[in-house]
């Protein structure tokens, strides 16, 4: 999966965050289609280097109806940020899936304006339905810090007939921000629909908490070893409530982060690995390299 887009769009262009929408409108700003493209042909030259297929998704976690309506747009700015995307796939010549990314209500750091299953169901509709539209190849739920608000975002992407991931903000504890383990999610998640997320991941934590995290006996279960097979990583192992807004980003270099992902294979198999917060296309060409030497072909 692809590595960081928002920090680097950030750090390396001085494309800062739309306060409502993020980097849903960078592709209306100066510079912003051709700096995203940069970034996804960096990441897309180490899967094509690699033999490996590419999944990218577009910026939109905060581009839910009442953001997109708060910020002045409508629809076509999710139509648009596939569009792109589309573009890109139909310039490169390896195995690639368009995602479409979604989020919670709220600050996923902090687990506030969380919503319950029916109200987010219907909340998060608006966009999977628009993401479907457009023509993405699966749906993907990032950093999703409560349950009650994940079964509904499950309700949502589960209507839409496509493929979906939720990915969860997870603790060095086992637990989703509100306290839920991950034995628990996934088993309550995928008992609130009749169409199950192809997985669940996790996205924005270092390897190494995610390995504590997968290490309490609640979560060394069949459920999670079956059903949990991915990350994100960040380079570094602050807590949720430290990343938040946070201006130092050093931790891992390409090499540790590497072996620390590799790590994780002792604990739960390994189908999707990408890059978060700190990431660059030097930890995603270490992260492909390590894997494509050991890769087992019954992951695909």
């Amino acid at each position: 999966m692809e590595g960081a887009l928002g920090e680097r769009l950030k750090r390396e262009y001085d494309l800062q965050p739309d306060n409502v929408v993020a980097y849903a409108n960078i592709i209306y700003r100066q510079g912003g289609k051709d700096a995203l493209f940069e970034l996804w042909n960096q990441y897309i030259d180490v899967a094509k280097v690699n033999n490996l297929p590419f999944l990218a998704t577009t910026p939109t976690r905060r581009a839910n109806k009442e953001r997109v309506a708060k910020g002045g747009y409508d629809q076509s700015i999710i139509l648009d940020n596939v569009s792109i995307l589309k573009q890109l796939r139909d310039l490169s010549d390896i195995e690639m899936y368009i995602g479409g990314l979604m989020g919670c209500r709220g600050d996923a750091y902090k687990a506030t304006e969380s919503l319950q299953p029916t109200e987010a169901k219907e909340f998060h509709s608006w966009q999977a339905d628009l993401l479907t539209q457009a023509g993405v190849d699966f749906l993907y739920a990032g950093i999703m810090p409560t349950l009650p608000e994940a079964i509904g975002m499950a309700m949502a992407m589960e209507q839409t007939k496509l493929p979906y991931i939720i990915s969860f903000m997870l603790r060095d504890t086992g637990r989703l921000l509100d306290g839920t383990t991950i034995n628990d999610a996934i088993e309550k998640v995928d008992c609130s629909v009749k169409r199950k997320p192809v997985c669940y991941m996790t996205n924005c934590i270092h390897p190494a908490v995610l390995y504590k995290a997968l290490s309490w006996n609640f979560n060394q279960t069949p459920l999670v070893k079956k059903r949990f097979h991915g990350i994100q990583a960040n380079t570094s192992s602050l807590t949720p409530e430290q990343l938040d807004n946070s201006k130092d980003l050093k931790g891992s270099d390409s090499l540790e982060l590497a072996q620390a992902i590799y790590k994780l294979t002792e604990i739960m198999t390994l189908k999707i690995i990408g890059g978060c917060c700190g990431t660059d296309n030097t930890h995603i060409s270490k992260i492909a390299s390590t894997f494509s030497r050991k890769i087992d072909n019954s992951w695909h």
